[in-house]
């Protein structure tokens, strides 16, 4: 696990809720709060952490449920795509950066699982891959906001192309470990195996 990120398994939908921390400031960010809200509290209590954003991957309720409670507890505000219909504090678009005291996560905007869908690119190191990305798997398209041309985009010309060495942290434990590597996954998940859009749209079975 890299310094200062911390991932919890939450809710009964295998739900990961992430802590985002830098280590010299202690300033954290909440990636997608949604059950085990004391999990969070306790975690930000025993590491001394100020959390200064919550941050969702997207607006889908297992990511948003504990939005309002944890700004409520921590003074912290809430971050989301533009394209999000949630309320929110802070709008953020592609290539956008959100500061955590020296920590610098860059938004890069994936539509494809919703409209408002994002990832976190952290420091050349890590990337938080909400619901487009999972270990083995990619995130369905046949719900709200779904659109399955928009995810071979964002995964085909976004997410794979990242540098090899970027430990992928997912919104849900779907896959063989709770994280993976983009290297890892462009070479053995199956949903990056298309060679063109036609195929992965046949694949994903719009096609």
């Amino acid at each position: 696990m890299t310094e200062g990120i911390h991932q919890l398994k939450v809710g009964n939908m295998a739900n990961f809720t992430y802590v985002i921390s830098d280590v010299q400031s202690h300033f954290a960010a909440i990636v997608d709060p949604s059950w085990d809200l004391q999990e969070i509290f306790q975690l930000l209590n025993e590491k001394k952490l100020k959390a200064k954003h919550i941050i969702n991957t997207h607006s889908h309720f297992d990511h948003v449920l504990g939005n309002d409670e944890v700004a409520k507890v921590t003074g912290a505000t809430i971050i989301q795509h533009s394209n999000s219909q949630l309320r929110k504090d802070i709008s953020v678009e592609e290539n956008d950066i959100i500061s955590i005291g020296s920590v610098r996560l860059r938004v890069l905007h994936t539509p494809g699982h919703s409209e408002d869908s994002i990832c976190l690119i952290v420091d050349k190191e890590t990337v938080f891959t909400g619901d487009t990305l999972f270990v083995g798997a990619v995130g369905r398209i046949d719900l709200p906001g779904g659109n399955p041309k928009d995810m071979y985009l964002s995964l085909y010309r976004k997410v794979s192309a990242l540098e090899d060495q970027l430990t992928v942290y997912p919104g849900h434990d779907y896959g063989s470990s709770p994280f993976s590597t983009i290297g890892k996954e462009r070479q053995s998940n199956y949903a990056l195996q298309a060679k063109s859009e036609s195929e992965f749209l046949a694949f994903m079975g719009v096609g």
